[in-house]
């Protein structure tokens, strides 16, 4: 394969991951949330799909988790435990999706 197309793959790849701000990280690091790859490979087709229909910013229910989600940066806002959950009001959502 030609180098420039393997460089255009490359950048396509990446812009296809789903990332995770500092703030995520750092909560799911204190809740003790993990994802498994397969976890994070149904988060990417999640998002590719609430991407195609127009969503923005969407919440995400996953294994007792919820997931604030930046849709058009594919990047994960903030994670939110199930006992942390309760009783929250999540502002500033056009849409969600349950896992």
């Amino acid at each position: 394969m030609p180098e420039g197309k393997t460089s255009e793959f490359a950048r396509d790849l990446r812009a296809a991951e789903v990332k995770f701000s500092a703030h995520a990280q750092k909560r799911m690091q204190l809740r003790g949330v993990e994802l498994t790859d397969s976890d994070r490979d149904k988060l990417t087709v999640t998002i590719d799909r609430m991407a195609e229909k127009g969503a923005k910013d969407a919440l995400i229910l996953m294994k007792e988790t919820a997931l604030v989600v930046s849709v058009k940066n594919r990047t994960i806002i903030t994670a939110v435990d199930e006992a942390s959950a309760k009783e929250n009001i999540f502002t500033n959502i056009d849409s969600a999706a349950i896992l």
